[in-house]
C-alpha cells in the first residue's frame, strides 16, 4: 500500500521537525508513532527508533496503520451519507489527509466536528490545521476522564446531543487498561448521545499472531506514554453491547471484523495480514 502524501505536517526549520512549547521530543507518544507509521513527518528520533523495533518483527506495520485509518475513514463518510450531522473524533491524533472534517462535510456539508486528544503536540498542530475550518473544533482532554470530555463548553457549542451523534474511537482503546474500564468509558460515550447514534471502534488483537511480536510490541511501547493492552474478538464485541453492528458488507453477518473489511469494495483485497490486526464495527443506538 502506498500512502498518500500528508497535509498539515510539522513546520520545518532546515528540514528538522520543530516541537510545540512542552512537547516531550525524547519519550515517544502513540500519536507520533501512528503518524510515523502512516508516513508523516509530525515525529522524532525517539519516535522513529521505537517504530523500527515493531516493524523488525511486524513488516506489515504500516499497512496496518492504513487498513485502520482507512476504516475510520470509510465509517465517517458512511454516517454522514445516512444523515449524521456532528461527530466527535476521540483520539484523533496527528493531523493527515484526509481529516474527519474534510470527509463528512463533504456528504454533509455544515456538519460539526470535535477532536479530542491527549497529545499537546496534537494541539498545537489542530489548531494551525483548523484555523479557518468551519465547525470543526479540537479540545485537549484525556477520553479516561468522561466528563472532562463531554461537558466541555467548546465541544458543547458544536455538539446537541439531543441530536444523533457520529462517535469515531478508532485505534484508541487499546492504550487504555483493564484497569481503567474501557467498555464502561465507551459505554458512558454511548449513553450520553441519542437513539440513532452510530459508534465506529477499532481495537488492536493479538488473536492467531505471533506471540514474539505481540509482546515485543508490548515492550516497545512500554517506553512509550502509553501501554498496549491486546484484547479478543470477544473483548472488542462487549464495547458494542445493546448496539445495533451494521453488517460489514452486503451478506455479512452483524458482526465484529477486521478493519479492512468494512465496507470494502474488493473483499479479496482486504482480507489480509495488515488488516487482522485489528478488529472493527460500526454500531447504531436504537
Amino acid at each position: 500500500m502506498t500512502p498518500p502524501p500528508q497535509a498539515g505536517g510539522v513546520p520545518q526549520a532546515g528540514g528538522v521537525p520543530q516541537a510545540p512549547p512542552g512537547v516531550d521530543t525524547a519519550t515517544p507518544t502513540p500519536a507520533r508513532l501512528y503518524d510515523y507509521f502512516l508516513g508523516g513527518t509530525n515525529n522524532f528520533e525517539a519516535d522513529r527508533a521505537l517504530a523500527e523495533r515493531i516493524r523488525a518483527l511486524v513488516p506489515e506495520i504500516s499497512d496496518s496503520a492504513w487498513a485502520n485509518r482507512a476504516f475510520h475513514q470509510r465509517a465517517a463518510r458512511w454516517m454522514a451519507e445516512r444523515g449524521i450531522r456532528q461527530f466527535l473524533d476521540l483520539g484523533a491524533g496527528l493531523p493527515t489527509q484526509g481529516n474527519t472534517h474534510e470527509l463528512v462535510q463533504q456528504a454533509q456539508p455544515g456538519a460539526h466536528v470535535v477532536y479530542v486528544d491527549n497529545d499537546p503536540m496534537v494541539l498545537g498542530h489542530a489548531r494551525s490545521l483548523l484555523a479557518g475550518a468551519h465547525g470543526a473544533r479540537f479540545i485537549q482532554a484525556d477520553l479516561r476522564d468522561t466528563e472532562s470530555v463531554l461537558f466541555n463548553p467548546e465541544l458543547r457549542e458544536l455538539i446537541d446531543f439531543s441530536e444523533p451523534v457520529g462517535l469515531l474511537i478508532t485505534g484508541v482503546m487499546y492504550f487504555v487498561a483493564d484497569e481503567s474500564d474501557p467498555w464502561g468509558i465507551v459505554a458512558r460515550f454511548v449513553a450520553a448521545t441519542p437513539a440513532g447514534s452510530y459508534l465506529a471502534l477499532s481495537h488492536l488483537t493479538a488473536d492467531s499472531k505471533p506471540p514474539r511480536a505481540v509482546q515485543e510490541g508490548q515492550d516497545v511501547y512500554a517506553r512509550a506514554t502509553e501501554n498496549l493492552h491486546f484484547r479478543s474478538r470477544a473483548q472488542v464485541a462487549r464495547f458494542f453491547d445493546g448496539l445495533q453492528i451494521v453488517p460489514a458488507y452486503p451478506g455479512a453477518d452483524p458482526a465484529v471484523s477486521y478493519v479492512g473489511e468494512w465496507g470494502a469494495d474488493d473483499l479479496s483485497l482486504a482480507d489480509g495480514d495488515d488488516s487482522r490486526w485489528l478488529y472493527c464495527a460500526v454500531a447504531r443506538r436504537p
